[in-house]
């Protein structure tokens, strides 16, 4: 039942909200010239050509698939040699899809290659006269969404169940990642989000933009949450409540989203299968199904992706001279060594390699050299928003603070809410 204070709160805030809002944005420093829908693609008439169009298979390589379109060798190692910066040839990737435009006369020889990085991004080889390498993007439009929900079971079903992309609950989880335990949500939890999502040519979907706004009640609590460039010198997005306080932490909690802590770090553990000897365990236990993304914890440089003995496959990051964290039993590796990876990275999946009797990544953590347990450790937090940026801050603030609150929740709540005031009131 809800408290009377509250609901009144709720209506007074719902009436000063505006009733009409303009959702559709575009971003005229993301968007390339329009392009004729029918016959223009790429910057290219393809009347002018035949086309052929493809996606790489297993054991292709862009230099025989370019031989086979009978583009001299020459251009072929200029393009390797001297491109690659632009397109390492060697990067190419079983799936992607790809075009040739192939001249229109009996020799239908190669004269551009495509290839579609992402459903926005492409690459372009011009083999006509000298060779040019250039990358592009497809014409976006970007549509701002306003989305609501209440916990009844779980906060993916509750976003899912809208019809909106698994990232969206991702982005959402990553946010207050150090301020909620999403393995302990209550039921009526409640959120509203602001994102933009993005659309190919207005009607084809390719993806979702980091959020906004968002704002979550977890156990009564409110929280708040703004998208703000903090760090200009690294063009570095972070997340801040409306006091301006950093919602990151310089480690997240644990490295999987939903999981469950399943063993915690005991240095004087005994199991029955070794006659109850003394077997430390020197790391974190993190149930969860197989093929569930592992996240690197903080920012960092991996040290190892390998696989080792009872360690299974597993990741190494060194986050500076202080700390450094491993992630054990992996089904597969997304990360190399000597790559650098952002906190809420996808660096692998849960899996059941070397010593482990289920599903779960085993979490280490080391502090000077020494492994410690992550939950016991006072650990840093991340860097605050400078003094000279909170009043633009505020500012920038304002309104998108006004718009999550005048979101309204599903009306599910909002007729439980009049009930309990018909009840108040002594009504039916």
């Amino acid at each position: 039942m809800r408290k009377y204070w509250g609901i009144l709160f709720t209506l007074a805030l719902l009436g000063a909200c505006q009733e009409e809002k303009v959702v559709v944005s575009h971003d005229e420093l993301k968007i390339s010239p329009v392009e004729d829908p029918i016959v223009t693609r790429f910057g290219f008439n393809f009347e002018e050509f035949n086309v052929h169009l493809d996606t790489i298979k297993y054991g292709d390589s862009f230099g025989e698939l370019m031989l086979k379109n009978k583009v001299e060798y020459p251009k072929i190692a200029t393009i390797s040699e001297k491109f690659r910066d632009t397109f390492d040839v060697r990067k190419i990737r079983v799936g992607k899809p790809y075009l040739i435009l192939k001249s229109k006369d009996t020799s239908e020889q190669a004269q551009v290659f495509i290839y579609q990085n992402n459903p926005i991004d492409y690459t372009v080889v011009d083999f006509r006269d000298s060779v040019q390498v250039y990358k592009g993007k497809k014409r976006v439009k970007y549509v701002e969404r306003e989305v609501s929900g209440i916990i009844e079971t779980n906060l993916s079903e509750a976003i899912l169940d809208q019809g909106i992309d698994y990232s969206v609950t991702h982005n959402l989880a990553n946010v207050f990642a150090w301020t909620i335990d999403f393995s302990r949500l209550q039921k009526y939890d409640r959120f509203k989000i602001i994102f933009k999502e993005k659309y190919i040519n207005d009607t084809v979907y390719a993806g979702s933009e980091p959020l906004v706004a968002a704002y979550f009640e977890h156990n009564g609590i409110p929280l708040y949450a703004f998208s703000y460039e903090g760090d200009t010198l690294k063009n570095q997005l972070d997340y801040y409540d409306h006091e301006a306080n950093n919602l990151r932490r310089a480690f997240l909690k644990m490295p999987v989203e939903f999981g469950r802590l399943s063993s915690r770090y005991n240095l004087k553990r005994r199991i029955r299968y070794y006659g109850y000897k003394v077997r430390p365990h020197k790391g974190t236990d993190y149930a969860a199904p197989i093929g569930t993304p592992i996240l690197a914890t903080a920012d960092g440089t991996v040290t190892e992706s390998t696989r080792r003995g009872g360690n299974g496959k597993y990741v190494k990051i060194r986050h500076n001279e202080t700390y450094s964290t491993q992630y054990l039993h992996m089904k597969n590796q997304n990360v190399k060594k000597g790559q650098f990876v952002r906190q809420g990275d996808v660096i692998g999946w849960v899996g059941m390699t070397g010593n482990t009797g289920g599903p779960h990544v085993c979490y280490r953590f080391w502090k000077n050299g020494r492994q410690v347990d992550p939950l016991q450790e006072e650990l840093p937090l991340a860097e605050p928003l400078a003094d000279s940026l909170r009043p633009d801050y505020f500012a920038h603030i304002e309104p998108i603070k006004e718009q999550l609150d005048c979101i309204v929740y599903p009306e599910r709540i909002e007729e439980d809410d009049l009930l309990t005031l018909n009840e108040l009131n002594g009504t039916k």
